[in-house]
């Protein structure tokens, strides 16, 4: 089934495991012609990918220096710039779109080589909520104009549209009947009056391969670089108003919207603890993502007098059990990313990414929503895929089938997206997407081996918020 035409052309720029993965999809359901799309890397992986679909493959690193030579052959009115890389500045390639009045889409904000973990610049400086308000402050100085969706894989992405889901199957199930709302306001209400306290990106990915993780091996099941990269960043999360303890190395942001603060560690050596149905409770890495921030953002309700209601919101992770001790090697090592370094692909034997929103507070305690897709199916769907990369591609591919049918949005969000056209894209390829409520909170059997202090008179009954 074709969602839509298009009759652009397509530079693709980066081409990992996201951009070989996303290929077949776009070529399955994009009336595009494989002569229509150019390939623009910085290495040679996927040169076979690409040949295979009989695309343009060109080998050539984008830089601060070079992005506008190399792109502006490639890329005019009426085309599309989908930006997969690493190490390449999202502003800059969203502003350099803008301004050729090409479409353009990307899975998360980038900056430039260096821009994660530079010395010189303060936590806050290079923190996803920074990178943020750099795109929203173009998003206002160009309102309108060609679309150019931010950050819309899984996750950031995908677990938007979740979320909206969810709340309207946690009133339905309240008893809250409403209409579908309209605009940020209705939804933002729609949260506050079910009670929603807490959203986590709850995520459990559970694949295996036929080879272990080496000493002095990073293995994992999507981008490492990009993966590092941000668990090399601060532990970032929306600030829910609800809150009473702030985190001793908590610091708020001294400028922007305000949504989200961030701790003074990295994000790949922060644990929090989250439950998905399959996998019940768990301690997941809080590492940072741009969700954590829109979402708590977008739910946020101003009155006048300030802000009235505002969720927590964070990401909770748990990747392959070789990823984990990949990232506990790495940081054994003070950060500094092995020399060896292997995307889990055609080794994986069994597994499943089981990636969902868990929402609680409101009156029937928990709720996750989500995607339980295993490897297997993911393989039977679309080649060059593995449970959590066909998450990602999926959501790619409907980010920009909804580009090409609003092709005048300006600069958006997930959150500011149709997420019923994104979900009936998208949820072919999900494998079993269901929702199940819960009553587990994070307090379920703590104190039982040692004392503890917790803030069990919290008027909905946990504190949600623990860093371990």
């Amino acid at each position: 089934m074709k969602h839509a035409e298009f009759t652009g052309r397509l530079v693709i720029v980066g081409f990992g495991s996201i951009g070989q993965g996303v290929l077949p999809l776009i070529l399955r359901h994009i009336a595009i012609e494989p002569s229509q799309i150019t390939v623009i890397t910085a290495e040679a992986r996927g040169h076979d990918v690409a040949a295979a679909y009989g695309v343009r493959f060109i080998e050539q690193p984008i830089t601060r220096e070079n992005y506008r030579a190399v792109l502006e052959p490639h890329l005019g009115a009426g085309d599309f710039l989908l930006n997969l890389s690493v190490d390449v500045s999202s502003v800059a390639l969203v502003e350099f779109a803008g301004e050729r009045g090409a479409l353009y889409l990307d899975t998360c904000i980038e900056p430039w080589a260096g821009g994660y973990t530079d010395p010189s610049l303060t936590p806050s400086q290079r923190s996803n909520y920074a990178f943020r308000e750099s795109a929203l402050k173009l998003k206002a100085a160009r309102p309108g104009g060609p679309t150019a969706v931010l950050t819309h894989g899984a996750n950031p992405g995908l677990v938007s549209h979740f979320v909206k889901e969810a709340l309207l199957q946690i009133a339905e199930a309240t008893g809250l009947r409403t209409a579908m709302p309209k605009g940020r306001a209705e939804w933002a209400a729609l949260a506050r009056d079910l009670g929603v306290r807490v959203i986590h990106v709850a995520e459990r990915d559970t694949q295996v391969a036929d080879r272990p993780k080496l000493p002095g091996e990073f293995v994992n099941t999507w981008s490492i670089e990009g993966f590092v990269s941000e668990g090399s960043q601060p532990a970032e999360l929306g600030w829910g108003t609800h809150e009473r303890h702030f985190p001793a190395d908590g610091r708020r942001h001294e400028n922007g919207c305000g949504a989200a603060i961030y701790l003074e560690r990295p994000g790949a050596g922060t644990r929090v603890r989250t439950w998905t149905p399959l996998e019940g409770p768990f301690h997941g890495f809080l590492v940072t993502h741009n969700e954590a921030i829109s979402i708590a953002d977008y739910y946020t309700v101003e009155n006048g007098h300030g802000i009235e209601y505002r969720p927590t919101v964070h990401y909770a992770y748990h990747p392959c059990d070789d990823a984990v001790l990949s990232l506990h090697e790495l940081a054994g090592k003070n950060w500094h990313l092995q020399e060896r370094r292997r995307l889990m692909m055609d080794e994986i034997t069994t597994g499943m990414d089981e990636l969902g929103v868990l929402l609680m507070g409101h009156a029937r305690g928990a709720y996750w929503y989500g995607s339980r897709l295993t490897v297997e199916e993911a393989r039977r769907l679309v080649p060059y895929n593995n449970a959590t990369s066909l998450q990602v591609t999926v959501a790619v591919l409907a980010g920009m089938v909804w580009a090409i049918e609003n092709p005048r949005a300006g600069i958006v969000e997930a959150d500011e997206m149709d997420h019923v056209r994104i979900m009936a894209i998208c949820r072919p390829y999900l494998g079993e997407v269901t929702g199940v409520f819960s009553d587990w909170t994070p307090l379920v059997g703590r104190g039982v081996l040692f004392p503890e202090s917790v803030d069990v008179d919290c008027p909905w009954q946990f504190k949600n918020f623990r860093v371990l």
